[in-house]
């Protein structure tokens, strides 16, 4: 099972040629067919992808607070998170997609592995580190980048409430967060999806 986020690290990566189960955020439906479950956390994103006429075979994820307005089979909620914690970061109105993604990743997980490509949390300058930026429904290219301490949070928690499940970060140029360090979490290279 592969979940793809979109980070700059994985540009230039043909997601359609890997064979598996795949799990994407957003926009990923703009460049890739072969994505089978999309978060789209965003009411804006829910929109484009039943706009665009995203793939049939693909199931779209939002937020149950805004199922009701796209009647649409396609449209799923996401999955409902498997702790209650006590920060704001625990809240589910604070999870984006691509800590939803990893989570339901886990979740359909059948194999002993999920893989991350495009988590790169940090960005290698101050701007936004999306592959869409500037785009429709994105941030502008020069907007501050996002800081990631909810995501890291949340995506550890998932780490943490899913054990037997082999996580690994493709990441050519990625230091582990110390809130991922699990025995079930580890990096290599991009190279090696």
């Amino acid at each position: 099972m592969l979940v793809i986020g979109n980070g700059e690290s994985r540009k230039g990566i043909d997601i359609d040629s890997i064979p598996c189960i795949k799990v994407g955020c957003n926009a990923i439906f703009r460049d890739f067919n072969s994505i089978e479950h999309i978060i789209c956390v965003d009411k804006r994103m829910v929109r484009e992808a039943i706009d665009t006429s995203v793939n049939t075979r693909s199931l779209v994820y939002t937020r149950d607070d805004w199922i009701k307005q796209f009647k649409n089979k396609q449209i799923q909620i996401v999955p409902e998170l498997p702790y209650i914690g006590s920060e704001r970061a625990d809240e589910t109105f604070q999870w984006s997609s691509g800590p939803y993604a990893v989570l339901l990743a886990a979740k359909l997980c059948k194999g002993p592995t999920v893989r991350l490509i495009g988590f790169d949390l940090y960005s290698p300058t101050q701007t936004v580190n999306n592959v869409y930026k500037g785009t429709s429904n994105y941030d502008d290219a020069n907007k501050r980048a996002v800081d990631p301490r909810y995501w890291i949070h949340q995506i550890g928690m998932v780490f943490k409430c899913y054990p037997k499940v082999s996580f690994v970060v493709h990441n050519d140029a990625f230091e582990l967060p110390k809130a991922w360090n699990y025995t079930n979490v580890t990096v290599d290279k991009i190279s090696s999806l």
